[in-house]
């Protein structure tokens, strides 16, 4: 899909609605994929992966969408959708051991990783 900003990407989601459908906080990382490793990759971030069986624990989380950038391989996106910033925080504190966990196995896959908006 084409974007206002120029991305183009192939969308894989799983989204449940804002609580009263008005706004929702959106987390974004980017990250590049080591070749060979997509289909890992998009199992664990894709709408019934590692990631997403984790953040339906908290009642806060509303969903994740992985997009793959269809204009440079192996480059993804996935947006995970809260109901606050302080709820997405919340859960980040509550789940650290289980967030690191994830986080270490999945670390392999990619050649880089880049949380969008954090300075």
């Amino acid at each position: 899909m084409d974007t206002a900003l120029g991305f183009r990407f192939k969308r894989i989601a799983n989204i449940r609605e804002a609580g009263d459908g008005t706004s929702l906080f959106v987390t974004l990382w980017e990250f590049e994929v080591k070749s060979g490793s997509e289909e890992l990759f998009e199992q664990a971030y894709g709408p019934e992966g590692r990631w997403v069986q984790l953040f339906r624990r908290d009642a806060c989380y509303c969903g994740t969408r992985l997009l793959r950038d269809v204009g440079r391989e192996r480059v993804y996106v996935t947006m995970d959708m809260w109901k606050s910033l302080e709820a997405y925080e919340e859960f980040r504190k509550k789940y650290a051991k289980e967030y690191a966990e994830i986080d270490r196995m999945c670390e392999g896959w990619t050649a880089s990783e880049r949380h969008i908006g954090e300075a």
